[in-house]
C-alpha cells in the first residue's frame, strides 16, 4: 500500500463566499465535519501514514488544526505558498516530501467522496502508467461544469477537454481530482512557475507518449466548490449518499436532522426538511429551521423562523430570514441578523 500523500489545500474558495471569508475552503463542514477532516480519515483507513498540505488562503487555521495531530492520527506537514501556483505547481513544491517513495496519492482537498483508494492504487501498481486518474460519469447536462476526460477501451485516457459546450463533449467522465503518480512525474513539472495538471501536464504526457491510466469510481463523488454544491452535498450526507464518520442522523415524518456536540434545542422548537445544525448552537423556543444549514455558536432566537438559510459561525438570529426555494440566503460569520428578508 502506498504510504504518503498529499492534499491539495491552497485554494481561495471564492465560490463558497461569503462562508469562506474566514474560513478556509479545506475547513468548510459537511454535517458538522470539515471536508478536510473526512479526506485524512479516509486516506488513513486506506494505509497512508504521512500526509503534505499546500496550504495559501488563511493557511494557519490549516496548519494550526492538524499538526497536532489531535484531530486526525496521521502524521502532517506542509508547505506555505506565498503566491499560488497552479495544481501541478503546488504539489511540485512538494518533491521533496516524496525522495523516499516510488508512487504517491494527491487529492483535492475540496473532494466529498466514497471511493476505494485502495482499488485505484491496486488499478495503478497494475497498470504501470506514469498517473492514475479517478474519473466518475456526470449527466451530460452537467459536462460543461468540469473537466471531460474521454477514455479509451483500454482505460488510458486519449483526450481531455476543459469545460466544453455540450453540443462539443465527447465524454460525460469527468476527472475527480484523485491522483496517484509516479515520482517522475515531476520531470514533467517546471519549479517555479505557475503549472496546471489539466491544462499543461496531462497534455504534455500524452504528448510525449505516456499513458494515464483511468479508474472509474461508482460510488458518491462531490466538488464541494460552490455554495449549491456544498448545500446539495450536506443534503446528500443527510441522506446517507455519503458516509460521514461520527455523524448522528436524526429522521422523522417531516425532517431529517443532524446536530452537534452540545447544542441546546428548545422542546418547542421545530426542524422541518434538511437541517444541519453545529455545536454549541442555541435553538430557542418556538423557532422554527426549515431546510437551514447552521455552523458552530449560531443562537436563534425565540420565534424567529428561517427558510432556506445557510450561516457560518458565531451568528445571532433575532429577526426570521424566509428565503426563496431556490435562492438560498447566505451568511458570513458573526453576523447579527435583526431584520426580516421574506420571499
Amino acid at each position: 500500500m502506498i504510504k504518503k500523500a498529499m492534499v491539495m489545500a491552497a485554494g481561495v474558495g471564492s465560490r463558497l463566499e461569503p462562508l469562506t471569508n474566514d474560513v478556509p475552503k479545506p475547513l468548510v463542514p459537511v454535517l458538522n465535519k470539515p471536508v478536510m477532516d473526512i479526506l485524512l480519515q479516509k486516506l488513513k483507513m486506506y494505509g497512508v501514514e504521512s500526509v503534505i498540505a499546500n496550504t495559501h488562503y488563511l493557511a494557519e487555521k490549516i496548519q494550526d488544526r492538524y499538526a497536532s495531530q489531535k484531530v486526525v492520527d496521521i502524521d502532517f506537514s506542509y508547505v506555505n505558498e506565498d503566491e499560488l501556483s497552479g495544481t501541478a505547481g503546488g504539489v511540485k513544491k512538494c518533491e521533496f516530501f516524496f525522495e523516499d517513495v516510488d508512487d504517491f496519492i494527491v487529492v483535492s482537498a475540496d473532494g466529498l467522496h466514497d471511493a476505494d483508494i485502495g482499488k485505484i492504487v491496486k488499478s495503478h501498481l497494475e497498470s504501470g502508467c506514469i498517473a492514475t486518474m479517478a474519473i466518475v460519469s456526470v449527466d451530460r447536462e452537467e459536462v460543461s461544469k468540469y473537466g471531460v476526460v474521454v477514455p479509451s477501451e483500454n482505460h488510458t485516457v486519449v483526450e481531455f477537454q476543459e469545460k466544453p459546450p455540450l453540443s462539443e463533449a465527447k465524454s460525460n467522465y469527468i476527472n475527480t481530482g484523485i491522483y496517484v503518480f509516479k515520482k517522475r512525474i515531476f520531470d514533467f513539472i517546471p519549479e517555479n512557475t505557475v503549472f496546471d495538471f489539466a491544462r499543461d501536464v496531462f497534455p504534455a504526457l500524452l504528448k510525449a507518449g505516456e499513458q494515464i491510466n483511468v479508474y472509474r469510481i461508482y460510488s458518491y463523488w462531490s466538488d464541494v466548490g460552490t455554495i449549491d454544491q456544498y448545500i446539495q452535498s450536506n443534503k446528500d450526507a443527510l441522506a446517507k449518499k455519503i458516509m460521514i464518520p461520527s455523524s448522528d442522523i436524526v429522521r422523522r415524518y417531516d425532517s431529517v436532522s443532524s446536530v452537534g456536540k452540545s447544542s441546546k434545542i428548545s422542546d418547542t422548537a421545530k426542524l422541518l426538511n434538511n437541517v444541519v445544525i453545529g455545536q454549541n448552537c442555541i435553538v430557542e423556543e418556538d423557532a422554527v429551521l426549515d431546510n437551514v444549514i447552521l455552523w458552530d455558536n449560531v443562537i436563534v432566537e425565540k420565534g424567529v423562523h428561517l427558510k432556506n438559510v445557510v450561516c457560518g459561525n458565531d451568528c445571532i438570529f433575532k429577526s426570521s430570514v424566509i428565503a426563496g426555494d431556490f435562492d438560498f440566503e447566505i451568511f458570513e460569520s458573526k453576523r447579527v441578523v435583526e431584520f426580516s428578508i421574506a420571499e
